[in-house]
């Protein structure tokens, strides 16, 4: 089982240029990714989005930044360097001024100075870039395996309380139908009603009884507690499944809270319902 939360960061070097991709996923009904890159990448964007689809689902920010030496960074015109000085010490000597910081203010000229053309990554470069996204790719994975791990540890607390609840149920059982059974007699009672035959007695009891029985709820209860366990501990991209479940669940623990018609019943009912919210609650953060 793994979450949808994730983060891992990695390094390349392109020639002169340090390339950081930092890739961060978040909980999402589908894949979303967003993408960032310099211009000088963009060009393989299509490419790493392949790469990013592993992920299967989430929303995922990829994040590429490249540093490059500044040392590399411009490149003097050498040609309009030479013209420049040529140019300006023929006008000092005409002037007689001083040249001797000529050079240094010819330098100091932006247009003598070009940054170098953005040109399309090699294949070997193209490679080196793939390594280090896919190396990020498998850092965000590990870090969603240690995410998922903790949460199945909450999701087996709250579900072992259900489960919990569910087991003491049949304490109250017995009594709920002697219950029901004085109750009825009460109202007979009250009613000044005579010469009751125990038998039709019974036999509407039975069928009053049959109305409240939850025998069939704890069993399918008990099947989605066990259903829920398995999926949880055998398959990774299982959130969708562990929410349709959790979704069956809440429907037998209502059906049984509306035919409990006993206090104890309904108020374990009640603290399985919030142990299920608790579950539901992170099941948004499961791939």
């Amino acid at each position: 089982m793994k979450s949808m939360t994730g983060f891992a960061q990695t390094q390349c070097v392109l020639d002169n240029r340090k390339i950081t991709i930092e890739i961060k996923t978040l909980n999402s009904k589908a894949l979303d990714i967003i993408f960032k890159a310099p211009a000088s990448l963009r060009s393989k964007e299509l490419e790493i989005r392949s790469l990013v689809n592993r992920l299967e689902r989430g929303k995922v920010e990829i994040y590429i930044t490249e540093e490059t030496d500044n040392n590399a960074l411009n490149q003097v015109n050498r040609e309009l360097v030479a013209d420049r000085y040529q140019q300006l010490s023929t006008l000092a000597q005409s002037l007689s001024c001083p040249t001797n910081q000529l050079f240094e203010t010819i330098l100091a000229m932006p247009d003598v100075w070009s940054k170098p053309e953005t040109t399309d990554l090699s294949e070997s470069d193209w490679q080196t870039l793939a390594l280090s996204v896919g190396s990020a790719i498998d850092g965000v994975d590990h870090f969603r395996q240690h995410e998922g791990e903790i949460l199945k540890i909450d999701f087996v607390k709250h579900i072992d309380l259900i489960e919990q609840k569910l087991n003491q149920i049949p304490t109250y059982e017995s009594e709920r139908i002697d219950t029901a059974k004085e109750r009825i007699r009460k109202f007979l009672a009250e009613a000044a009603v005579k010469d009751v035959d125990e038998n039709r007695f019974e036999q509407e009891l039975i069928y009053y009884l049959e109305k409240l029985d939850i025998t069939e709820e704890k069993i399918r209860l008990q099947k989605h507690i066990d259903y829920f366990r398995h999926t949880m501990n055998t398959e990774e991209s299982c959130g969708k499944k562990l929410g349709f479940i959790a979704q069956e669940m809440g429907r037998e623990i209502n059906t049984t809270g509306s035919k409990a018609n006993h206090v104890e019943i309904q108020k374990l009912v009640v603290e399985m319902k919030d142990e299920l919210e608790k579950i539901k609650e992170q099941l948004g953060n499961i791939l």
